[in-house]
């Protein structure tokens, strides 16, 4: 597996969050204007993309953000997202960033936990779907 990084939104970012976030799952409002201009990893076995992720700093909040972790169907249990992840939090500790937020499904929880975030919010709902904000000091 390679991990590639953008600058902006592609082709295969669109593809898989449209299969995972949208077909499988059921959101609506997937994409936004900040997609063009924040970083984002695409993950590919040989030339067949088959994770993203994106993340950026929020200059209001003073924060680094993670989000829209993807792994198509197929290659769900393998470690992918983990691996991707760690890749995000690596190319954010070169950015100088000590501190890492995502607003992660309730579904995800456990995955996140053991990757060393913390729950820090009570819980939301971004298109009916539960979620609560969580946090990682690097």
């Amino acid at each position: 597996m390679i991990i590639k990084k953008y600058k902006t939104l592609t082709k295969e970012i669109k593809e898989i969050r449209t299969k995972v976030f949208i077909e499988e799952q059921g959101f609506v409002n997937e994409f936004e204007d900040l997609d063009y201009k924040i970083n984002h990893l695409v993950m590919f076995d040989n030339k067949k993309p088959v994770g993203v992720c994106r993340y950026f700093f929020d200059k209001e909040k003073n924060i680094w953000i993670f989000g829209r972790l993807a792994i198509i169907k197929e290659y769900r249990g393998k470690n992918l997202g983990s691996q991707i992840l760690k890749e995000a939090e690596e190319y954010i500790k070169k950015e100088n960033g000590k501190e890492i937020h995502l607003h992660a499904q309730i579904a995800a929880k456990e995955f996140y936990l053991k990757s060393g975030y913390q729950i820090c919010s009570k819980v939301d709902y971004d298109e009916n779907c539960p979620h609560f904000w969580m946090k990682k000091e690097l």
